[in-house]
């Protein structure tokens, strides 16, 4: 089984910078595709970010500000945020979508954290 723990949200002003984690707790940690989900309060779950083997891909919206990473001795996933705008403002899931062998298809995500950003 799966578990996954986000934690880095929070408060922070236009323009300023967060960095959200997400521990990855089971198995196999590098046959997951691991990405970042958010949702706005009335708007639907979107892919911010996600990382897989050695490829990763970004929402447009946030291309040149955000960006993704994995260490695998941690078992954890990053998402630098910079230059936020108020439109950032949303819960953030952590995503793993298992990509190979046994179970292959199974997602799992995390409880969420709050970003927002305002003045």
């Amino acid at each position: 089984q799966v578990q996954l723990v986000e934690s880095g949200g929070g408060l922070v002003q236009p323009g300023g910078s967060l960095r959200l984690s997400c521990v990855f707790s089971g198995r196999s940690f590098s046959f997951y595709a691991m990405g970042w989900y958010r949702q706005a309060p009335g708007k639907q779950r979107e892919l911010v970010a996600a990382a897989s083997g050695s490829s990763t891909n970004f929402a447009d919206s946030v291309k040149g500000r955000f960006t993704i990473s994995r260490d695998a001795g941690k078992n954890t996933v990053y998402l630098q945020m910079n230059s936020l705008k108020p439109e950032d403002t949303a819960v953030y899931y952590c995503n793993a979508l298992k990509t190979t062998g046994t179970g292959a298809g199974r997602e799992y995500w995390g409880q969420g954290t709050q970003v927002t950003v305002s003045s």
